[in-house]
């Protein structure tokens, strides 16, 4: 049986047979010794991405250290308020620090421990995802919205093209909306560094549709 392990763009953890691109985990452990998960839904404020190989390294998933946690792709995490791992993708995670918010202005990259103070309150809602109402028109590529006419249904911005997020890849959702203001679920944070030029890697199937 597959472990609730799979986060979704809302930031949701459930079971599913495939991996996904990329692990990561909230900071600490959530799941209990029998692998099923406990009430907590983060550890501590550090969310991350990381790299499914690194240097070789094995882990017992769900054993006694942290819960790993697995997401479709490096899109999907950024839309669930996970940024990268600076121990196993550092250039991406130097990039990403680099084009925070405020980081040019001071010529110094943001801080782990920075971003994540300011990831926490953009992310969450008490317990619940927080959804930022905004413009439609400002959102940059990657960018993950709640799907108009569907509350449940997460979808991603590409170019022109709106893409319905599943969670073995993507499938088309038509031709992406103008004019209109979104529930977006990406933090604001991590749009920035979106605009700004960070390329965060998509599932293969969003080049496919």
């Amino acid at each position: 049986m597959p472990l609730q392990n799979r986060v979704s763009p809302f930031g949701e953890l459930f079971a599913d047979a495939s991996r996904g691109l990329f692990m990561g985990n909230r900071g600490g452990r959530m799941h209990r010794d029998d692998q099923t998960l406990s009430s907590q839904r983060w550890s501590s404020r550090q969310w991350i991405c990381c790299r499914l190989e690194f240097k070789g390294r094995h882990r017992k998933v769900w054993g006694e250290s942290y819960t790993e946690l697995f997401f479709l792709d490096e899109v999907t995490a950024l839309a669930a308020g996970h940024r990268p791992c600076f121990e196993c993708r550092r250039k991406d995670a130097e990039m990403f620090a680099h084009l925070w918010p405020g980081s040019r202005k001071r010529k110094t990259r943001a801080r782990a421990t920075e971003m994540d103070i300011v990831l926490q309150a953009e992310r969450l809602d008490g317990d619940d995802k927080r959804r930022h109402r905004l413009p439609i028109d400002d959102l940059p590529d990657g960018a993950c919205i709640v799907m108009p006419g569907n509350d449940k249904q997460a979808a991603m911005l590409r170019g022109s093209a709106l893409l319905r997020w599943t969670s073995e890849g993507y499938a088309s959702a038509g031709v992406r909306p103008r004019g209109a203001r979104v529930d977006v679920l990406t933090p604001p944070s991590i749009l920035a560094v979106l605009k700004a030029g960070y390329q965060p890697l998509w599932h293969p199937s969003a080049d496919a549709v």
